[in-house]
């Protein structure tokens, strides 16, 4: 049960003491070596280190880009886009499109990370609770289910104003343009802004999943003396 434990550290890291001394008292008895104040600074590190450490990855130079568990790909509908401008000659043009649709997420996750961070605060000790139960991305399956349209509604203008920040504005109206103006072609008018918001959103969760199991499960990753002492235990 142990092994656990981390789950609960995504549910009350930012909720009262009294609620955290309640998770402590009904940990197993595989825990009796370590105080109450070491189970919650352990918990402590460990939030800090599955969503500040991960997250932080995402707001990179190809931090998106250059993941390809998070890459953002074309829609579907500019995929025929892409194919085309390349038929025609235009590959350069189609690669930095690709490119700048990743910068966009990159430049928005950064300015956003604060916004998810405060969301976690929202999980109750009953939500904690059924987490504790759950599977390896438990904790990461419930943030998004809780977050996700909250989120979407603080990235969605981040997105907008980081679309004009590297360009992407720019360079996708000129590409759309050019390929409307190819004869014979179904005219396309993508909501580049909504796509991108989604991938972004999906990369986050994306991420934090990855450190969560890799806490649970990799001895490796509990870097410090207190995540060892109090995940060892679950070993």
């Amino acid at each position: 049960m142990v092994k656990k434990i981390i789950l609960i550290s995504l549910a009350l890291q930012l909720t009262s003491c009294g609620e955290l001394q309640q998770v402590v008292n009904q940990l197993p008895q595989g825990t009796q070596g370590l105080s109450n104040f070491e189970i919650g600074n352990g918990l402590r590190e460990a939030l800090d280190k599955g969503i500040d450490r991960q997250v932080s990855k995402l707001t990179q130079t190809d931090g998106f880009f250059k993941n390809e568990l998070v890459k953002i790909l074309l829609p579907e509908e500019l995929q025929k886009v892409d194919k085309t401008l390349r038929d025609i000659g235009l590959g350069n043009l189609a690669d930095e499109g690709l490119r700048v649709l990743n910068r966009a997420a990159e430049d928005a996750v950064g300015e956003a990370t604060p916004i998810f961070v405060d969301a976690v605060k929202g999980i109750t000790f009953e939500d904690a609770r059924n987490i504790l139960l759950g599977n390896d991305d438990a904790a990461t399956q419930y943030l998004s289910n809780v977050t996700s349209k909250a989120l979407y509604q603080k990235f969605h203008p981040q997105i907008e104003k980081s679309f004009d920040k590297v360009g992407a504005a720019e360079i996708w109206n000129n590409l759309i343009t050019r390929y409307n103006n190819i004869p014979l072609t179904k005219k396309v008018n993508p909501d580049l802004t909504d796509y991108v918001t989604q991938e972004a959103l999906r990369g986050v969760y994306t991420m934090i999943a990855v450190e969560e199991k890799e806490i649970r499960t990799n001895v490796s990753a509990r870097t410090t003396d207190l995540l060892r002492r109090v995940f060892g235990q679950q070993d």
